[in-house]
């Protein structure tokens, strides 16, 4: 029972956060944007796109003084040709959010239906932290009995980590196809 509750409170978090989130990007009055667009809901977009919002909401844009780290969270590599001396557009930060997280998807396609839940992990915490972890082997065994496992990973620096939680809580509710 517990879990439902975290995960209904997880997407309706998410939902209130798309919808403020649509809510500012139009300079149009709200009485007018309210009369022309309907509000979206994020569980009308597909999967990807869904943890690509998520990630986004999460991971925010990032600036120069986050170096090595640019983009939504994207860590640049020696010999990546990424520019240094200035942050990346909202578009190429986009663009190169969709591209890591398409090898990601890839990397545990053999996952099915849950590629996309463990890639979204991976993005966070790294697809060697995932390898290891027990909801990677629960999901290779069959075991849909994730909920534990996977919000496990919300620490930093060996403490317990609310907005990290949140993260998880929002995955498994808007990610996770049972």
């Amino acid at each position: 029972m517990r879990k439902i509750l975290y995960i209904i409170i997880a997407l309706m978090a998410t939902l209130t956060a798309s919808q403020v989130h649509a809510a500012t990007q139009s300079c149009a009055p709200a009485q007018q944007k309210s009369a022309s667009k309907p509000k979206r809901n994020i569980m009308d977009l597909p999967l990807v796109e869904r943890a690509i919002l998520i990630i986004k909401k999460f991971e925010t844009l990032h600036d120069l003084r986050h170096l090595p780290y640019c983009g939504y969270g994207h860590r640049i590599w020696p010999g990546e040709k990424l520019p240094r001396y200035r942050a990346l557009t909202e578009h190429e930060a986009d663009a190169l959010l969709r591209k890591d997280f398409r090898k990601l998807c890839n990397m545990y396609a053999h996952l099915g239906r849950d590629s996309v839940l463990a890639a979204a992990l991976a993005y966070n915490i790294g697809p060697g932290a995932v390898n290891k972890s027990t909801f990677y082997k629960k999901l290779k065994r069959g075991d849909r009995d994730i909920f534990r496992a996977y919000t496990s990973h919300c620490h930093y620096k060996g403490k317990f980590h609310k907005g990290l939680y949140t993260r998880r809580l929002t995955e498994l509710a808007a990610l996770y196809v049972p």
